[in-house]
């Protein structure tokens, strides 16, 4: 059962949170668990808002967490104080079923979100609009010092929800040919990918507008618009990925200067920026400012 902020473990922390079903967040005061031999202590500096926070808005939370580490317990040998370090939308799971020791946390059937679910201590997720979180050393990721920050955020959600099946079903080798349906917040990152692996692109959209930024700004090869049924006639008829193959995505996207296009905001436009969302009114993605704009 879960416990209430005030019985919770002593770290005392900040953030927004929807208080309510009318989804409107605003200022929260809650508490983290201590920092376990295994934990590592991150002060957030930047988190992406997703398409799905929009959907889980009656809870509090968010994702794709990108902060430095400020303290490390005692068994922790991956990072040290200071390091920058990412989370995405999974921090921990049953470390035992086939998934686990498979390298595919992202499918255990008792994985652990970042974002309103309990820990095996009983002990809430509070997700990422705040100012700290403290996540299991193993679920916790390098962040690449070439890569900016803000515009990286949104790696950890639409990045790895594009790249894992990209690899996994071949279409990172060049010569294939990909089919991206839509050119929103997973969209463009997707021909962005497919771009660097090499491989052609198709983009598929109901917008003719599109048209030109996908060929030329995105670099896509072709352009196909769904509600023209000429055109669609020429089309022939997943969960994210895994803790290792996000960071391996997190270094491909450093190394060929891959990153979200996005707006940053401050913590108090939040509310605005939901709006905005549900009405498709961002490109592409909204990051938050937490350091710089969550009093503490």
């Amino acid at each position: 059962m879960a416990m209430s902020p005030a019985e919770e473990h002593p770290q005392k922390a900040f953030g927004w949170a929807a208080h309510d079903t009318s989804g409107v967040l605003s200022p929260f005061n809650f508490s983290r668990r201590s920092t376990g031999p295994k934990d590592v202590t991150i002060k957030i500096l930047y988190c992406g808002v997703c398409h799905s926070d929009l959907h889980f808005l009656k809870n509090e939370w968010g994702f794709s967490i990108v902060g430095v580490v400020t303290q490390v317990g005692g068994s922790v040998r991956k990072f040290r104080v200071g390091d920058t370090v990412a989370v995405g939308c999974m921090v921990g799971g049953c470390d035992e079923c086939d998934d686990c020791n498979s390298k595919r946390e992202s499918y255990c059937r008792n994985s652990i979100l970042t974002y309103n679910d309990i820990y095996h201590d009983g002990t809430r997720t509070y997700g990422g609009y705040s100012d700290k979180t403290v996540v299991e050393e193993h679920y916790v990721l390098g962040f690449p010092d070439g890569l900016p920050m803000a515009a990286g955020a949104p790696l950890l959600c639409a990045g790895i929800t594009v790249y894992s099946p990209m690899r996994y079903f071949g279409l990172s080798q060049p010569g294939t040919h990909l089919g991206v349906v839509g050119l929103g917040g997973l969209g463009h990152l997707a021909v962005k990918f497919a771009k660097a692996f090499g491989v052609k692109v198709t983009v598929i959209s109901t917008s003719p507008g599109k048209q030109k930024e996908a060929m030329e700004e995105l670099g896509a090869d072709a352009f196909i618009v769904s509600r023209d049924e000429e055109q669609i006639k020429l089309v022939a008829g997943s969960a994210t990925g895994g803790i290792e193959e996000t960071q391996e995505m997190l270094h491909f996207a450093s190394k060929h200067n891959i990153t979200a296009d996005v707006e940053v905001i401050p913590m108090k436009y939040i509310n605005v920026a939901m709006e905005r969302l549900a009405k498709g009114d961002v490109k592409y993605r909204f990051v938050i400012d937490v350091a710089n704009t969550l009093p503490s």
